[in-house]
């Protein structure tokens, strides 16, 4: 009897974002009420649902010698304990066929494909708080950062956790559990928000992180509805307690060495973490070699976050290339724009061996600034199909989006 690798999701973990099932290309991603699972009669392991995963949920792998049905995972409140695979050949391999298990399970391992942090980048903590036990924050700051006034209303939330350990680094996310119930009576999932502070706190030194945090607001048949996280987020006051998990995430994380050129491709909520990554260089690496390039767009700068703080940076800690598409009067110019019209330095940045690029935002960015990247290469003598591929391998090209 062979073993096999099986390709599960940690129900513990994942925030039912569905953007596994939407990334799954032969859908052997499927879910309930419940969970989201892994049809293991489907599954390929293509590893297309890994890098997406905002939490890591979907990273997770079990050895079996029969694997779990759909129905069993639909059930889970946790994932079944690992079986170590030594004793489970001992059960139910004959020692000739030993050999071929491992073999079978070294395959496996070797095609979970799984997206790589920076080399130099600090070791993370990860899911540390739960819902079971969650970590309390305390409100200490609650600011709105778009002019009122405009349709993006977005808030930078301090949270303090006083004398509880919560250590988070540049590009980790934290979840934040809404009280109450949903239409059916069962609690609000975990939503999921980007540190938006450097690893020593938003105040330095103090065991706080700042969220970004966007009201969402929907329109659908005639009626307005509003984000239930994000609204109970920017309604908080000073004082409020907030039910906290994480953090979350062990690969989109900040390279810590002065060398490092870092590209940031952004758009609204998505400069939260690139905003810890600039506090943290101009914290303890202001004079460092490497570069930082921000590509950072919104509508107007009335809906840009950070829009006065980061204008009043020094150019030699950061090169800020601003998109707008909705100014009067000017034509609609988005962060794939502004790239290449910088493409002589963003071109000569991807040459380099010590250059990383992170992109976050709204999912409909990705594919133009993928398009943008391969142009800017092909006029540069690159391959960016293969360059793309290189600096995943070697954890220098990440992209978290929603």
């Amino acid at each position: 009897m062979a073993l096999l690798r099986q390709h599960l999701i940690d129900p513990e973990v994942c925030i039912r974002c569905n953007t596994c099932e939407e990334t799954c290309p032969i859908d052997a991603i499927t879910h309930n009420e419940d969970n989201y699972v892994v049809d293991a009669d489907k599954c390929n392991f293509c590893m297309d649902c890994i890098s997406p995963c905002p939490t890591g949920a979907i990273d997770s792998w079990r050895t079996v010698a029969t694997p779990y049905a759909i129905e069993a995972q639909f059930e889970w409140e946790e994932l079944p304990e690992e079986i170590e695979y030594e004793e489970e050949v001992e059960a139910a391999v004959d020692a000739e066929a030993a050999d071929e298990v491992e073999a079978i399970l070294e395959r496996a391992h070797a095609g979970q494909g799984k997206v790589t942090a920076p080399f130099s980048a600090a070791h993370p903590h990860v899911n540390t708080y739960s819902r079971r036990e969650p970590a309390i924050g305390k409100v200490v700051g609650n600011y709105r950062l778009t002019e009122p006034g405009t349709d993006s209303e977005i808030h930078h939330i301090v949270l303090d956790f006083g004398g509880q350990a919560f250590p988070v680094l540049e590009g980790q996310s934290i979840g934040v559990i809404p009280p109450g119930e949903d239409e059916r009576g069962r609690p609000h999932i975990v939503r999921l928000y980007s540190v938006a502070s450097p690893r020593d706190g938003e105040r330095p030194n103090h065991n706080n992180v700042a969220l970004t945090v966007k009201r969402e607001r929907v329109e659908k048949d005639g009626k307005v509805y509003y984000g239930v996280a994000s609204s109970y987020l920017c309604g908080l006051e000073r004082g409020a307690e907030v039910q906290v998990t994480g953090p979350y995430g062990d690969t989109f994380l900040m390279p810590n060495h002065p060398q490092a050129n870092i590209i940031m491709i952004c758009t609204g909520t998505g400069s939260a973490p690139f905003r810890a990554m600039t506090e943290r260089r101009r914290r303890h690496a202001p004079d460092a070699a490497g570069r930082l390039l921000l590509f950072f767009g919104a509508r107007t700068p009335g809906e840009l976050p950070y829009h006065g703080p980061l204008m009043k940076l020094p150019r030699g800690l950061i090169d800020v290339e601003l998109a707008f598409s909705r100014l009067p009067d000017r034509p609609k110019q988005y962060v794939q724009d502004r790239m290449r019209a910088r493409a002589d330095d963003v071109a000569a940045l991807l040459k380099a061996d010590n250059t990383f690029v992170y992109v976050c935002g709204l999912k409909g960015m990705e594919s133009g600034v993928d398009e943008a990247l391969g142009d800017i290469c092909r006029d540069h003598g690159l391959d960016w199909t293969a360059l793309r591929k290189e600096y995943r391998e070697n954890g220098r090209y990440h992209v978290e989006t929603y």
